[in-house]
């Protein structure tokens, strides 16, 4: 990419020597001998660098760059000043400068700083295609749904996403897309510019989850060996999404609750406050109101989490969406697998429809993706579904799905459950422990330590 520059200098040869150097690296290059000239060329080419002397007759190169950062701040700015100078040049980086140059200099070390910040520049384009991606990628307005209850919801979404600083609970079982609709909520909201920091509560064990979401200075523990900024900085004028909340220990809660109320926070061994303009968006499968009798919650966090709470229905509460959804995900793993699959066949959509999907819109993505590994291009059929869905229908067509209990002899433990399933999706993948880990949805190291514990319990060697 050609980038422009713009060189201040009140030097007729310094301009043209520059200009020169710049041109033949192939950047556009304009000129300016005086702070009025440049302040126009601002105005008019808003170029994506500028080089600033800092003495200049009139609008100096600091008053320059004072007016570049209020009417064009990405503009990426470099200043030129001498050795006695270095005041005004520490007063510039304040400003916002990107770097400056002391006088004299090398045409190579001027020539080497303009890479080092149209790095910077590449940079801010790579940030602005991925927001613009999720932006597309999560807009509430493509989020469709047939089912009633989830258009309400959806509706809700539109609102609380308006709603910038407001705290939002997100409620709902594990797979029913909590995580997919917190971060279209940030996207479509005037935060959507601004980070979006993401922390599953559940994945971390306690002391860790503090250090990451507080951060901590040196000293603070055996290994903290220099600062580090927690996840609440991270996010700062942007969105904290905390996913299964309901396992953040008592004593987080307690700092967590600071931050809701105070905007105020420390990192661990710290003792200075610091703030946080961040909008948090939490989740969780549990029952936060059982877990607050029992003790494990507290109930003033509650209630400030609870402003805006939001309800997940389960997938077979919208069954309406279960073949819609499916048809997405077909189209989803076509282009990532350059595979040419069209939909289900009417036996196939029939038995997703049935089907109670337990773990939800995760189950039914590991589902579309198992059978398209496995089946042949075209319409999924019904032979290609895995035997649980399959086996679902006759169970219901045998009357064996009602209420009424089976003798238990009929029935295998989860964990023999378990392992029949991972091992029919391993010999499905021909052995391959990351193929299948994707479509069960865990890590390599889980099917590892099951096969493990199963080779143990046989005395396999």
């Amino acid at each position: 990419m050609a980038y422009s520059i713009l060189v201040l200098d009140d030097e007729a040869l310094t301009l043209r020597t520059f200009g020169r150097a710049l041109r033949d690296e192939g950047y556009e290059v304009f000129v300016a001998m005086n702070g009025e000239d440049a302040l126009k060329i601002i105005a008019d080419e808003k170029p994506d660098l500028a080089m600033l002397d800092v003495v200049m007759p009139g609008i100096d190169g600091i008053e320059v760059l004072r007016r570049i950062k209020a009417t064009s701040p990405a503009t990426v700015v470099v200043m030129m000043s001498a050795y006695h100078l270095v005041d005004r040049a520490v007063e510039a980086m304040k400003l916002g400068a990107y770097d400056y140059l002391t006088k004299p200099f090398q045409l190579a070390e001027m020539l080497n700083r303009i890479r080092h910040a149209t790095e910077v520049l590449s940079l801010r384009v790579r940030v602005r295609d991925t927001v613009e991606w999720a932006k597309g990628r999560y807009d509430l307005e493509r989020l469709v749904s047939n089912n009633v209850r989830m258009r309400e919801i959806l509706a809700l979404a539109h609102k609380a996403a308006e709603a910038d600083k407001t705290t939002l609970l997100i409620l709902g079982e594990s797979g029913t897309g909590k995580g997919v609709l917190a971060k279209a909520i940030h996207y479509n909201s005037p935060r959507s510019a601004m980070p979006l920091v993401e922390l599953n509560c559940a994945a971390l064990p306690e002391t860790l989850l503090e250090s990451e979401l507080f951060g901590y200075e040196p000293g603070a523990f055996t290994d903290a060996r220099r600062r580090k900024e927690g996840l609440l900085e991270k996010a700062d004028k942007g969105t904290l999404f905390m996913d299964e909340i309901g396992n953040l220990s008592l004593s987080a809660q307690a700092k967590l609750l600071r931050v809701l109320e105070e905007g105020a926070f420390m990192r661990l061994g710290g003792t200075k406050p610091l703030t946080a303009d961040v909008r948090l968006i939490a989740a969780t499968n549990a029952d936060l109101r059982k877990a607050i009798v029992a003790g494990q919650f507290r109930e003033d966090l509650f209630y400030r989490l609870n402003v805006v709470p939001i309800t997940m229905p389960p997938l077979r509460e919208r069954k309406e969406d279960i073949l819609p959804l499916a048809l997405t995900m077909v189209h989803k793993y076509n282009r990532e697998m350059k595979k040419d699959f069209m939909g289900f066949t009417p036996a196939a959509a029939d038995l997703l429809a049935r089907y109670p999907w337990m773990g939800n819109i995760r189950e039914l993505r590991n589902v579309v993706e198992r059978s398209m590994i496995l089946g042949s291009e075209g319409d999924i059929d019904a032979d290609s579904l895995p035997e649980e869905i399959r086996d679902y229908e006759a169970a219901e067509q045998n009357g064996e799905t009602n209420d009424t209990p089976a003798p238990a002899g009929q029935f295998r433990t989860l964990r023999e459950m378990e392992e029949k399933y991972i091992k029919d999706v391993l010999e499905a993948c021909h052995g391959n422990k990351a193929q299948a880990a994707r479509i069960l949805g865990i890590h390599t190291t889980s099917i590892m330590r099951r096969q493990k514990r199963t080779e143990e319990k046989t005395g396999v060697e």
